[in-house]
């Protein structure tokens, strides 16, 4: 009786010994995760909360006297008189009238609160509607910069703000009588890349990206799934298919950068094909996208029960049939899930794209695959780099556009496995 009993409570110490552990352990997860999701949300914060100025623009509505004498301008149909004119003397003048003390001495100190952009802004009106010529008309323009920055970040000690101390009590004057004033910013999702940050925008970035995209998917879901086949179902089991599996498993987590330089090797210095195109970017981005397609390709022909294909064999399909006819359409949901996974990690690439060119300053929006184009992660690259705070805050914008974009994917991807699995 007393062995019984000495083996019982050893059996109950050792039990609670493994309960404590359990216990620990499961602890130990949860402070993992709550460590984890609270980076996560550290991130978006520090993320969002630069960033969602980004979205909003500063602008200034005047009454603009399009008069032709102070323009040097007689003919507003005429091209040669409208390069010549003089657009930024009206500008200057309905300023004027909207801060009366303001003298003419104040002339640049005035000038420098409107973007340098509205006197073309103002052209581009006046050669769409000649018959202004001569008239007041009360017209939007963007505000400068220096404005914007000071609107919007005027009490962040982080900005610096290089309005003068009348300039900013001139645009305090005009936020109160709503001369100045914000809006959502258009600008950030119609315009590509310009050197004045208020005029930059995500537009150019996008289309390249959606341009190199295509490229990627077009090249690399038809090779990766057709590749997945040959080895899973067709391949015989040597050295050679053997060598193949191993270094698509080493490609897959091959740097990305070195898909970069393969690029740069192969399709711009051996075959001559331009820098900065999406066409060469959707090359690479293919090279790098393939490992994880054929990967997950295999893993979803691997999970289709055996019975499906002697079933079909048994009733004498042949063995393209059985693939063809059973297999791919059974596996397809994972194949596709896996496609989109890769493709929203070759949307947040960066490093290939550098070594190739996609790093250049792209103001027009591209209009086909061997346009000079960017990609969203590179653009972000650029205007983190650059010298003006004003540009922090797009480029904390661009990644939230650049997320909203991979969320979305992975986000389709779930959908797509949890709506088209089947359980066997």
């Amino acid at each position: 009786m007393t062995d019984q009993r000495s083996q019982a409570e050893i059996v109950r110490q050792s039990l609670k010994h493994r309960y404590r552990k359990e216990r620990r352990f499961r602890a130990y997860g949860i402070i993992a995760i709550a460590i984890a999701l609270s980076a996560l949300l550290v991130l978006f914060a520090d993320i969002i909360g630069k960033g969602y100025t980004g979205f909003i623009k500063t602008t200034v509505t005047l009454d603009v006297e399009l008069d032709g004498e102070m323009m040097y301008l007689d003919d507003a149909t005429d091209e040669r008189q409208l390069k010549m004119a003089d657009f930024v003397e009206p500008l200057i003048q309905a300023l004027l009238k909207e801060i009366p003390e303001a003298t003419e001495s104040d002339r640049d100190a005035v000038r420098d609160l409107i973007n340098p952009y509205a006197s073309i802004t103002l052209r581009d009106a006046l050669k769409a509607n000649p018959d202004w010529l001569g008239t007041t008309r009360t017209m939007t323009f963007l505000a400068h910069t220096d404005v914007d920055v000071y609107v919007k970040h005027g009490d962040d000690d982080a900005y610096s703000i290089k309005l003068s101390e009348q300039q900013q009590a001139w645009v305090d004057q005009l936020l109160e009588r709503g001369v100045i004033d914000t809006a959502f910013n258009d600008v950030f999702f119609s315009n590509g890349d310009s050197r004045d940050p208020s005029k930059a925008g995500v537009l150019g970035a996008i289309v390249g990206s959606l341009l190199t995209m295509f490229v990627t998917l077009v090249l690399s879901f038809p090779i990766g799934v057709a590749a997945a086949i040959y080895l899973e179902e067709f391949a015989p089991q040597n050295r050679l298919t053997d060598f193949i599996e191993v270094n698509i498993n080493n490609l897959a987590a091959v740097p990305s950068i070195i898909f970069g330089l393969l690029g740069l090797a192969v399709f711009i210095n051996l075959f001559g094909m331009p820098r900065s195109v999406p066409a060469v970017g959707g090359l690479v981005l293919t090279l790098m996208t393939l490992p994880t397609i054929i990967i997950s390709s295999r893993a979803a022909i691997k999970s289709v029960p055996p019975s499906i294909r002697e079933a079909a064999e048994g009733i004498g399909a042949s063995k393209m049939q059985v693939v063809l006819h059973h297999v791919l359409p059974l596996a397809m949901p994972g194949m596709l899930t896996g496609s989109i996974i890769g493709m929203a990690q070759a949307l947040g690439e960066t490093a290939p794209l550098l070594l190739i060119g996609m790093v250049a300053f792209i103001v027009d929006v591209p209009n086909g695959f061997f346009d000079s184009a960017t990609v969203l992660p590179v653009q972000v690259f650029l205007w983190a780099g650059s010298p003006e705070l004003a540009f922090i805050e797009r480029a904390s914008a661009a990644i939230m556009v650049l997320l909203t974009f991979l969320i979305s994917m992975n986000a389709l991807a779930i959908w797509m496995r949890k709506r088209l699995e089947r359980r066997w």
